[in-house]
């Protein structure tokens, strides 16, 4: 399932959600510019190893220790990775910030992807292999996305066989068949033994985790932001991606 579309209106210009897109591509661009030998240093450096973090953390080198726990959040493996990622936060980033405010926006993101990391980290204590990406801060959006507005409809792809299908599903559906998604073979990398690798599980959910439960107390009061008249929405839509339960207003 990929999402292509929300019905949540918005107010203000996406400002950090297009500075964090830009900053992933720009990270992803030096990166690619390296030597092969330089691209395994630079990944090495700023992507998060769970045992290096720990063995830093008990020798006591704490910046070294903590840093690649919000840089590892803005390097990728590669450009379907990126473009995956940066996807996601076009999708879910622009309501999110427009509800909490740039500001608030942007500490949010590194708190999410910092949440992510640790979670990595504390699952897949032993691991040597590098955790790198944005997902885990994305799934931070995505949860606080959902924690303000549950019944907004997506539009969703679901490749069938070769061909591309949509359908229209509200938040709550899609998050909570996402998270299962996480859920089912994040909890299998615990009771297999082994060397953790490929998608770091625990980081989107420890990341959705955080957003669910930070977004109602990081949302602008009706103060800083007037609440919307319900003529205001998408076309169809209440202001928070309801389908309007009065036709006669739009229709």
């Amino acid at each position: 399932m990929i999402p292509v579309r929300d019905s949540v209106a918005n107010r203000y210009p996406p400002v950090v959600t297009w500075a964090l897109l830009a900053t992933n591509c720009a990270v992803f661009l030096f990166q690619a510019a390296l030597t092969p030998r330089g691209q395994e240093t630079f990944v090495y450096v700023f992507s998060l190893v769970p045992a290096r973090f720990f063995a830093l953390l008990e020798a006591g080198a704490l910046v070294e220790a903590f840093y690649p726990l919000l840089t590892n959040a803005f390097l990728h493996a590669g450009f379907l990775h990126l473009a995956f990622n940066m996807w996601s936060l076009l999708i879910f980033g622009p309501s999110v910030e427009d509800r909490l405010g740039s500001r608030v926006f942007l500490g949010f993101y590194l708190i999410a992807a910092w949440t992510a990391s640790l979670a990595h980290a504390f699952f897949n204590a032993n691991s040597l292999i590098p955790a790198l990406g944005a997902s885990g801060a994305i799934a931070g959006v995505m949860g606080c996305y959902v924690r303000l507005f549950p019944f907004a409809r997506l539009v969703l792809l679901v490749p069938v066989l070769f061909y591309p299908v949509f359908v229209e599903a509200p938040a709550i559906l899609f998050s909570a068949v996402w998270l299962a998604m996480q859920l089912v073979p994040g909890l299998i990398t615990l009771l297999i033994p082994g060397e953790a690798g490929g998608i770091a599980w625990w980081a989107h959910i420890g990341g959705f985790a955080a957003g669910w439960a930070l977004g109602p107390a990081l949302r602008r009061r009706p103060r800083g932001y007037r609440p919307y008249f319900q003529d205001e929405g998408v076309f169809g839509f209440t202001p928070d991606g309801r389908r309007h339960w009065r036709r006669d207003l739009w229709e």
